[in-house]
C-alpha cells in the first residue's frame, strides 16, 4: 500500500505506451481496461469473478451513486471499496456523461448542472465542488473533473461553449480537490468535440492548470470510429507524456487496439457486460452471436486457448441453450468471458509494446478477427 499516486512509463513502441499507475489501493498496469461498476457492481458479476478476469481497476458512477444509496451513506459504511468489497483501485466519473445522456432531465449554467432525478423526480444539483465532494466521500483513487459532454455531430459554437465551460469547471474542481486524502488523484478532461483546434485549446488549458492525469472525453457519442480515432491521434500527443491518458467510454476491442496505437493508456466501457447480457461474445475470432442456431449442436468451448477457465469449459451448445431460454447464467457467463477477453487483449498489448512488437500484434489480432471462427470438425 502507498499514500501516493504516480505514473511510470515503462516502454513505448511507436505511439503506443506501456506503463503503470500506482494508487493507494494497488498498481494498475497500462494499457488498462476498467470494467464499469455503475452502481457499485459490475452488472451480473461478483467481485471475485471480476478479479478472476484479471481486472485491476473498476469504474464507479458519481451520478448514480449519489442518488442511490447516497455518497454520505457509502462513506459512513467505510467507502466504496469496503461497500462493494473491491480492495483494488477505483476510478469514479464525475457525472459529466449524464449531463448528456439525461439531457431531458437537466439544465446547465456556469454554476453547474441541475438534474431531475430519474429515480423519483427530485431536484438534484451537481456543481464542480459537489462532484468532488461526492467522489471524495466515495473514496475514489482517481476522481474526474465535472465536464459537459455533448453529442456529435454538433455546431462549432456549441462545442466551443461546452469546452470553455469544462475548462472553468476544471479549475474549480482542482481547487475543491485541494486537501483531499493523500494518494488520490484528479484527472482533467479534454473536450472540444471533433474540432481539432478546440481540442488543442482544451488540452493546453488543462495542462496549464496541471493534473496528475488527463482524459479525452466527449467521444463515442455518435461519431464514426474514423472521426474518434482522428481526434485521439491529434489530441494524445498534446497531453503531457509523463501522465496517464484515459479515453472515456471506449469501446469495442478494435477501438481499444487502435486507440492504444495512438497513445492512450486507460479505457472503460459497458460493452463487455451489456453485450454479454444480449448473447454476444467477444473472442480472438471476432464477435460471436450465441443466439444463432449454428451453435446449437456445437460441442466446442468458446475458446480452448483462452486464459480464463469459463471460456475453456462451457460448450457453445450449452451457452446457446442458456441464451435462448433466457437463463440468467447465460448472461453471467458471457459477461464474465467478455470482460476476461478484454483483459487478455490488454495484456497482449502490454507484452507486445514491451517487446517492441506492437505492430505485429496489432496485425495478427486484426487478422484473427477478420478470419473469424473455424467451423466444427466432422
Amino acid at each position: 500500500m502507498t499514500d501516493s499516486f504516480s505514473f511510470r512509463l515503462i516502454a513505448t513502441d511507436g505511439a503506443s505506451r506501456r506503463g503503470e499507475v500506482v494508487t493507494p489501493h494497488g498498481t494498475v498496469q497500462t494499457p488498462a481496461f476498467m470494467p464499469v461498476g455503475t452502481q457499485a457492481t459490475v452488472k451480473g458479476l461478483t467481485v471475485e469473478q471480476v478479479r478472476g478476469t484479471g481486472a485491476e481497476i473498476l469504474l464507479g458512477n458519481t451520478y448514480h451513486l449519489m442518488l442511490r444509496p447516497g455518497a454520505e451513506r457509502i462513506a459512513a459504511l467505510g467507502g466504496l471499496h469496503t461497500f462493494m468489497n473491491w480492495p483494488r483501485p477505483i476510478l469514479t466519473d464525475s457525472g459529466g456523461f449524464q449531463v448528456m445522456s439525461l439531457s431531458q432531465l437537466r439544465k446547465i449554467d456556469d454554476g453547474g448542472v441541475t438534474f431531475r432525478s430519474h429515480v423519483d423526480g427530485a431536484t438534484v444539483e451537481l456543481t464542480p465542488e459537489r462532484a468532488i465532494e461526492i467522489q471524495t466521500l466515495l473514496g475514489a483513487d482517481i476522481a474526474m473533473q465535472l465536464d459537459e459532454c455533448i453529442k456529435l455531430p454538433n455546431e462549432r459554437a456549441e462545442l466551443e461553449r461546452a469546452m470553455i465551460l469544462s475548462l472553468k469547471w476544471a479549475e474549480r474542481c482542482k481547487r475543491a480537490f485541494e486537501g483531499s486524502p493523500p494518494g488520490r488523484a484528479l484527472f482533467g478532461i479534454v473536450q472540444g468535440g471533433d474540432d481539432g483546434a478546440l481540442r488543442a485549446q482544451s488540452a493546453r488549458g488543462l495542462a496549464d492548470i496541471g493534473f496528475p492525469g488527463y482524459a479525452i472525453g466527449g467521444l463515442a457519442v455518435g461519431e464514426p470510429q474514423e472521426t474518434m480515432l482522428r481526434v485521439v491521434a491529434d489530441t494524445a500527443p498534446q497531453l503531457p507524456a509523463d501522465r496517464p491518458r484515459y479515453l472515456m467510454g471506449v469501446g469495442t476491442p478494435d477501438d481499444l487496439l487502435e486507440a492504444v496505437a495512438r497513445g492512450m493508456d486507460m479505457f472503460d466501457c459497458v460493452m463487455p457486460t451489456r453485450n454479454g447480457r444480449h448473447g454476444h461474445a467477444f473472442t480472438r475470432f471476432g464477435a460471436l452471436n450465441l443466439k444463432n442456431a449454428r451453435h446449437a449442436d456445437d460441442p466446442r468451448p468458446l475458446d480452448p486457448e483462452c486464459p480464463h477457465p469459463a471460456a475453456r469449459t462451457y460448450s457453445r451448445a450449452y451457452l446457446h441453450h442458456l441464451v435462448r431460454v433466457n437463463e440468467m447464467l447465460g448472461a453471467i457467463l458471457l459477461s464474465e468471458m467478455n470482460v476476461a477477453y478484454y483483459q487478455t487483449l490488454m495484456a497482449g498489448m502490454r507484452a507486445a509494446i514491451e517487446q517492441g512488437a506492437f505492430e505485429g500484434f496489432r496485425a495478427a489480432t486484426r487478422e484473427g478477427w477478420a478470419r473469424g471462427d473455424l467451423p466444427p470438425r466432422g
